[in-house]
């Protein structure tokens, strides 16, 4: 069975549950999580996502991305996607919490989500799920704003957002 998520309203408040598939047909706001994962050089974790991935296949984007589950706390998701990506597990803090929507033309569909940014540390190797990520770089925030700009697309939408709120935010 598809996993669903958890549509919302601007506010927060749960309207449903739909397949996860069919909200990004209909484009319809629902819950997200993403996750920054900064080493102690000040390098970020940039994922590349797998090609087989059903929208978004082959984007580069922050360490991690999901959505909760009916009855999942956010913080609960973060740490279950954190280790089941990445296969590592380390304390994430909240961020900020923003709402982007985004039209992938590749696989026609729409992200609509009211995303949690969480940001956490981590040193060590990254033995990756291969089901769920192409590749993984430690990555400078200077090469990394420098990389998006001579290449816009290879970047995630939400990825952009966040990055630019971080920047906001000094």
């Amino acid at each position: 069975m598809e996993e669903q998520v958890v549509l919302v309203d601007i506010e927060d408040q749960i309207l449903g549950y739909m397949p996860k598939s069919e909200a990004h047909e209909k484009g319809l706001l629902h819950r997200a999580i993403s996750i920054l994962i900064y080493n102690s050089e000040g390098k970020m974790l940039i994922q590349q996502r797998a090609l087989s991935k059903y929208h978004w296949a082959g984007i580069w984007s922050n360490a991690c991305c999901s959505h909760p589950r009916k009855g999942e706390k956010y913080i609960e998701c973060a740490t279950r996607r954190l280790k089941e990506e990445l296969n590592f597990d380390t304390q994430l803090s909240h961020a900020f919490t923003f709402i982007y929507k985004a039209f992938d033309e590749a696989s026609g569909l729409t992200e609509h989500e009211l995303d949690y940014v969480f940001i956490g540390k981590f040193n060590g190797d990254i033995d990756f799920n291969r089901e769920e990520v192409q590749a993984v770089e430690w990555i400078s925030i200077e090469d990394l704003e420098e990389d998006i700009e001579n290449n816009p697309d290879k970047y995630s939408f939400w990825f952009k957002i966040i990055l630019d709120k971080i920047r906001q935010q000094g």
